[in-house]
């Protein structure tokens, strides 16, 4: 037992005993429901000096350039996951948008024309064209042959002009007829499939402009990305931002952590998943259940201390966090091998005082009977279930008052009615 805890248990000791006993209201002594104390074997344990710290920190910054044109937030607001921190302007590239859109929505028609082919009305043009382009190639085809049989008969009939011209005019004739029938072919068949590929790549390459430029825009809001509190606010509306500059930062609280630093004797005894309690000097009253996270296998080199975390459950109020960073704690960590200690229930445990205690009835008070109950401070150890260790003025045996011991007093007569743990009755409630 430490020495500053001998003292405080003389101090309170002195003051609680030099309390006079006040009667129950109507005479009579006041129902009380024990549980007795019992010897177990538990890990040998010491407090620690802690810590709270957060389970994450984040400074939120904005990942581009812009003028801020919201910023609806004040430090201590609790902001939930993606909750807007702050807004900026989109104008331009709202345009810039509407631009990448318009050209997403040309190419995709233009995609589509082609994987629709030709119309039938352009195929019956094309085959009108061919005919006439044919019609006149026979013409031309006909009027050389006939001017080169004159020609030949008679050759002053014909210069040789005209027959150059007319074998000239028929060749025009065959080259257009071919091309009207090439034109006829491709309306026929549609487009190739290569240019359909390379019209689907143009629009899938603008579908992925627009989508760029969009996810762009996103980032102009900035938010949250787990919910918290904001604790720092750096910026306001109509600041200007340059990338990577920091709006706010926020905290996540919903549990915290307790860092308390760790002899290296104590290290092997702490492992990962160990429950244990924590208590706040800001919370007399309040005692938490903790996890131990883990023991960080890196030391200080001057003070030979790890660092061991221990994750704890907050309480979400009204009025915030009731666990807050920067909160000074102390926590109850194994440090050595098993030893034989006094467990109580922790129901009995009274706290708000100078150290906490409880109320107990020396020896086997059986059930019905009247007894005057003595306060007793302790110093708590390791919990286990229902029971948690307590070192002090009582043994074996005792009997600890567990229901209406806040309303007691010193020297108070109670009667037991009933004695849990007895007669088939839970040690746990």
């Amino acid at each position: 037992m430490s020495p500053k805890f001998l003292v405080l248990t003389s101090l309170g000791w002195g003051l609680l005993v030099g309390t006079p006993a006040t009667a129950q209201p109507g005479g009579g002594a006041s129902p009380a429901v024990a549980a007795r104390a019992v010897l177990r074997e538990v890990t040998d344990s010491q407090s620690f000096v802690g810590t709270v710290t957060p389970v994450k920190r984040a400074v939120v910054g904005s990942a581009v350039a812009g003028r801020v044109i919201e910023c609806p937030f004040e430090e201590g607001d609790r902001v939930e996951a993606f909750q807007k921190l702050a807004q900026l302007l989109t104008e331009t590239i709202s345009l810039e948008i509407a631009a990448a859109e318009g050209e997403f929505e040309l190419r995709t028609q233009q995609l589509a024309e082609l994987e629709n082919g030709s119309r039938p009305e352009e195929i019956q043009q094309a085959q009108a064209r061919m005919q006439a382009a044919e019609a006149r190639r026979d013409f031309l085809a006909a009027r050389r042959d006939r001017l080169q049989a004159i020609y030949e008969r008679r050759g002053a009939a014909i210069s040789e002009d005209e027959l150059q011209e007319a074998r000239a005019n028929a060749a025009e004739a065959e080259q257009i007829y071919l091309e009207a029938s090439a034109a006829h072919d491709l309306a026929v068949a549609g487009p190739r499939q290569e240019v359909i590929s390379q019209a689907r790549a143009q629009v899938q390459i603008q579908q992925a402009v627009v989508e760029k430029l969009k996810d762009q825009r996103k980032k102009y809001t900035v938010s949250s990305k787990f919910d918290g509190y904001v604790v720092s606010k750096q910026t306001e509306v109509g600041a200007w931002l340059n990338q990577g500059d920091p709006v706010a930062e926020v905290v996540s609280v919903d549990s915290v952590d307790v860092d308390v630093q760790v002899g290296e004797q104590s290290l092997p005894f702490i492992s990962p998943g160990k429950q244990v309690q924590a208590v706040f000097p800001a919370l007399p009253k309040r005692v938490f259940e903790g996890t131990v996270l883990a023991a960080v296998p890196q030391g200080n080199l001057r003070t030979r201390t790890f660092p061991v975390k221990v994750r704890i459950k907050n309480e979400i109020t009204d009025a915030g966090p009731v666990l807050k960073p920067g909160m000074y704690a102390r926590v109850t960590l194994p440090t050595g091998g098993a030893v034989q200690a006094v467990m109580a229930p922790k129901d009995g445990v009274i706290h708000g005082g100078v150290t906490p205690m409880l109320y107990a009835i020396d020896g086997a008070t059986p059930v019905g009977q009247a007894a005057a109950v003595r306060p007793v401070p302790v110093e708590l150890g390791v919990a286990e279930g229902g029971l948690i260790q307590v070192t002090g003025q009582l043994k074996q045996g005792d009997l600890v008052i567990v229901q209406g011991n806040e309303r007691l007093r010193p020297g108070q007569e109670v009667t037991i009615t009933k004695i849990i743990g007895e007669g088939g009755v839970s040690a746990r409630r």
